[in-house]
């Protein structure tokens, strides 16, 4: 089980990069998604 400040801490810094960085924001959705499908997977 992650950390529970892991999630909004994580979402934070995602947010600072892409405010700093907007094309960053491909990347950053695209590792999003990959994240929770692979999580997804291991859950079962």
């Amino acid at each position: 089980m992650l950390h529970p400040l892991v999630a909004p801490m994580t979402a934070l810094i995602a947010g600072i990069l892409i405010l700093v960085y907007p094309k960053l924001l491909n990347y950053v959705v695209a590792i999003y998604f990959i994240l929770v499908g692979i999580l997804g997977f291991m859950e079962r």
